[in-house]
């Protein structure tokens, strides 16, 4: 199940919201947990049965750790407990890809293809799971003593697909205690029509238009097509995981959670390295807590950093999908942070117009090769943006990928991201919030997107292959 579709936005979410509203406040958490499992089992109706099992074996090493007499006993639990997150995310997610190495480096088929189904938001709730029993081990927050709770935070449904990756210590006396008032579910309302509207309005939109062109045989695409695709993508990637970022916080408030940001703004950022601050900002700093900082960040000298700095980014776009296009995209943004550490940094910073530039056409250029088939199509897509005068007999009708609507919202996409607030006085923003006008503008922005939403079949979710 979407959020982007009917049975959710007109069944499921009414639904749970008024039953969630009117039953006991100490039935709460029992009930979201029932109706996390149903909306996970919509679309996985076995695969919620390896949700159920991580919740049960992540609970229990949260409580073994916590009766633990020493360090070593702890640390033994800690370990098993990872082992078993990372087990049940490598079989699925990884094992595929493992087999595929083993039989290319072969030449022939030592393994049969195992064909597993990727269970949908692994990525996600198996680094919730690990960030639980990795805080209860470090005592920063204590085990929970209910294994309601804690299933509660691990498949808990605004954010259980898609993120943002909440950390226990965020959200924990949340689970326990929370109250649900007349302005959260306003503000939660409006939020999740801002995300809906970014996700059904402007990135299908834009991702139609995308898909069109990588249809076609790389060798009738020309530079027009090229950069059309790769600006296309870029924005596309951008609202539909923010929009679903926004979506889910803005669920969370109408249930009485605050969940955390996601995104601030990322096409704004000067550099590689503040690009991370902004993008995805819970997946970076969940890799900065449990693996960058453990390996010792930057205390222990140059060489070590850059090393550490590689992991993680290696690490980064394996997550993202088995696949080597994802790792090396992971290392090509490693790369740019490596290199401003080692002095471009400096350089950017004299110019604000300059760095802005050359982070966006960086990212851009990374989303070629995030988005292609295959790292060759990736590197060919970028040999035809940078050279356009050895592929200019091709000529692609452009009528083909876009049309007045495509053009329009790619306006949109651009005003949306950055521009609008850069421009817009503090004051008028502020009188916007909570004003008349932002009511009736949420009312026409809704009805656009619910009727997009039930015109048309094209809906895709990127994210969700993570």
């Amino acid at each position: 199940m979407v959020f982007s579709s009917a049975v959710f936005l007109l069944v499921f979410l009414p639904v749970v919201f008024v039953l969630n509203f009117i039953i006991k406040k100490e039935y709460s958490n029992i009930f979201l947990l029932i109706a996390s499992l149903i909306f996970y089992a919509w679309g996985e109706p076995f695969l919620v049965f390896l949700m159920i099992l991580s919740i049960i074996v992540n609970y229990l090493a949260g409580r073994f750790i916590a009766k633990a007499t020493n360090t070593g006993a702890k640390r033994a639990w800690l370990i098993a407990g990872v082992s078993l997150d990372l087990l049940f995310l490598g079989y699925y997610k990884y094992y595929g890809f493992l087999v595929s190495i083993i039989n290319g480096i072969a030449g022939k088929e030592l393994i049969p293809d195992p064909g597993i189904a990727l269970p949908i938001g692994i990525s996600f709730f198996t680094f919730q799971a690990i960030s639980y029993i990795a805080d209860v081990y470090r005592g920063e927050v204590e085990a929970s003593p209910s294994i309601v709770n804690t299933a509660l935070y691990i498949s808990f449904f605004p954010q259980l697909i898609a993120g943002p990756i909440v950390k226990y210590r965020e959200i924990n006396l949340q689970i326990m205690d929370r109250t649900i008032t007349k302005a959260g579910i306003s503000h939660g309302f409006k939020r999740f029509i801002y995300g809906l509207s970014k996700k059904v309005l402007i990135s299908n939109v834009l991702g139609l238009c995308v898909d069109t062109v990588y249809s076609y045989d790389i060798t009738s695409i020309d530079a027009k097509a090229a950069w059309i695709a790769a600006l296309a993508y870029t924005f596309q990637i951008y609202y539909d995981f923010s929009g679903y970022s926004d979506m889910a916080i803005g669920l969370g408030e109408m249930f009485g959670f605050t969940i955390p940001e996601n995104f601030y703004y990322p096409y704004l950022s000067g550099s590689i390295t503040e690009f991370w601050r902004r993008w995805h900002i819970s997946l970076g700093t969940w890799f900065r807590e449990y693996v960058y900082i453990p390996l010792g960040g930057n205390r222990k000298g140059k060489a070590r950093t850059y090393i550490n700095l590689v992991i993680v980014f290696f690490l980064t776009g394996l997550w993202h999908g088995a696949d080597f296009s994802f790792i090396i995209w992971g290392l090509y943004h490693g790369f740019f942070t490596i290199m401003e550490r080692l002095g471009l940094k400096k350089l950017l910073d004299r110019t604000k117009i300059v760095s802005k530039i050359y982070c966006f056409l960086i990212v851009n250029f990374g989303w070629v090769l995030f988005r292609a088939d295959d790292t060759l199509t990736g590197l060919r897509f970028i040999t035809r943006m940078l050279l356009p005068f050895r592929h200019s007999g091709l000529n692609l009708d452009y009528r083909l990928y876009m049309d007045a609507k495509t053009v329009f919202i790619f306006a949109c996409a651009l005003i949306g991201a950055g521009i609008l607030k850069s421009l817009v006085p503090a004051k008028i923003a502020d009188k916007w919030k909570g004003s008349i006008y932002e009511a009736v503008y949420c009312v026409i922005i809704l009805i656009l997107s619910i009727a997009a939403i039930t015109s048309n079949t094209y809906n895709p979710f990127i994210y969700f292959q993570f």
